[in-house]
């Protein structure tokens, strides 16, 4: 579905992404693990378009989309702070999007989101009167709107204590029976191994390990991703 081949990015002279390669398929669960400045985001913001590589290439179907802007790549994400607007009340904010493009999804569909997300009851409400992971479910609704062909996460769980990181990822695994395919960079290990089918451990700009998010955690082959999990307490 999604493919990378050696996908690199440099800011200032200083290379911040070397040779990424990955593939994603269709409905699985891919999450980015690593400590911080490894190149996490930088590798979701060029998968979104929101930055633009400075070599390699980047696929979607089998068509390079290297040079798409994000607007036409047909995916989304749910940001770590969730982006949403105060002055609009829940509904509006998860209809925001389709204000100008209707034929995206019906009102049964909006409907149908807002009842596995477990929205109903909140609609009228301010985004000032919902918890931390109420206003998540709230950008993942207005995120899934616009039906995105991958729907991408930025440290969903960073402002959020254990309990409603736990809210989290029950809604990521409901989103899972649906087939929604999804890349979430994190920094926690338990969240990812939990809510990931794979996960791909980066460090100083490259892919250390990837593989099977359990086996990883549990086995890591590589020293570098074993000196990671350790300082965890794995």
């Amino acid at each position: 579905m999604l493919k990378l081949e050696n996908v690199k990015k440099v800011y200032d002279g200083v290379t911040i992404l070397e040779n990424i390669s990955l593939e994603i398929e269709e409905g699985e669960i891919v999450s980015i693990l690593g400590p911080s400045g490894c190149g996490k985001t930088t590798l979701l913001n060029l998968i979104l378009g929101i930055a633009d590589a400075d070599g390699g290439r980047i696929l979607y179907n089998g068509e390079d989309i290297t040079e798409v802007p994000m607007e036409k790549r047909g995916f989304n994400i749910v940001f770590q702070d969730y982006a949403l607007f105060p002055n609009l009340n829940v509904y509006d904010n998860i209809t925001y999007g389709l204000r100008n493009r209707p034929e995206i999804s019906s009102r049964e569909e909006v409907g149908e989101l807002i009842d596995l997300l477990g929205l109903k009851e909140h609609l009228k409400k301010r985004i000032d009167q919902l918890s931390g992971g109420q206003q998540q479910r709230v950008a993942i609704a207005r995120a899934l709107a616009l039906h995105p062909d991958i729907l991408c996460f930025d440290e969903p769980t960073s402002a959020l204590d254990p309990e409603l990181t736990g809210e989290v990822l029950r809604v990521l695994r409901e989103l899972a029976e649906h087939k929604t395919t999804m890349i979430i960079v994190t920094h926690e290990m338990k969240f990812a191994r939990d809510a990931a089918d794979r996960i791909l451990f980066m460090d100083g700009g490259v892919v250390v390990e990837q593989g099977d998010a359990k086996e990883l955690i549990d086995h890591p082959k590589e020293e570098r991703t074993r000196q990671f999990l350790a300082s965890y307490g794995k």
